[in-house]
Formats: structure tokens, C-alpha cells, sequence
């Protein structure tokens, strides 16, 4: 059984940044496609990133292309997120996931394995 732990989380002002970490335990990340998802109150859970075993392909969302990077240390069994020029929008529970597919839109529903999820804040 894979356990995720999500950390990195806190409050931050407009154009600052972020790097969230999931760190695995139980078993082994390198065989998983991860995902970051987010969560905000009275709204359905997103996907924001993916990123397939080797680590050399990554999806994202439009709301977050080019200011979010997500990256994996399969030797270190841990998932990033590097989150830039955050902005209040970004505001959520950001949780990290693994066991889903490497294609087509990222849906919750398709992956196995979950965090407990870290809160991330922007202020305005």
C-alpha cells in the first residue's frame, strides 16, 4: 500500500512562489504516473499537473502552464511541484496522487493512491 505525504504548503503574497513536495512510503514511485490536484472550498477537485514515471513527459493545466513545474526524484520516491507568480486563484488544497493514466484529461477518479493534501494561500 502506497502512502502519500504532501508538504511544502503556507501563505504567500501575489507573484511569490511555492515548491510542494509528496513523499512516498510502502512502496515504490518509479512505476507510477503522478499528478498534482487542487482543491478550493465549494469547488470539484482539478488536476493541475502530470508527469509519467520517467519523468520526461508533463501535462499541465492551462491555468497554471508556465508558471507551475512539476518534477520527480524516483531515487528519492518524491514528487515536486514548483509553484511560481502564484496568484489568489491558486488558492486550494493541493494534493499529490499516483496510478493514474499517462493520456487524455487528468481526472481524480482515475488515480489509485492519495495524499492527505497541503493548503496553499495567496493573498492579494
Amino acid at each position: 500500500q502506497v502512502r502519500l505525504v504532501e508538504s511544502g504548503g503556507g501563505s504567500v503574497q501575489a507573484g511569490g512562489s511555492l515548491r510542494l513536495s509528496c513523499a512516498a512510503s510502502g512502496g515504490t514511485l518509479r512505476i507510477y504516473n503522478m499528478a498534482w490536484f487542487r482543491q478550493a472550498p465549494g469547488k470539484e477537485r482539478e488536476g493541475v499537473a502530470r508527469i509519467n514515471p520517467g519523468g520526461s513527459g508533463t501535462f499541465y493545466a492551462d491555468s497554471v502552464r508556465g508558471r507551475f513545474t512539476i518534477s520527480r526524484d524516483n531515487a528519492k520516491n518524491t514528487l515536486y511541484l514548483q509553484m511560481n507568480n502564484l496568484k489568489p486563484e491558486d488558492t486550494a488544497m493541493y494534493y499529490c496522487a499516483a496510478g493514474g493514466s499517462a493520456y487524455g484529461p487528468l481526472r481524480p477518479s482515475d488515480y489509485r493512491y492519495w495524499g492527505q493534501g497541503t493548503q496553499v494561500t495567496v493573498s492579494s
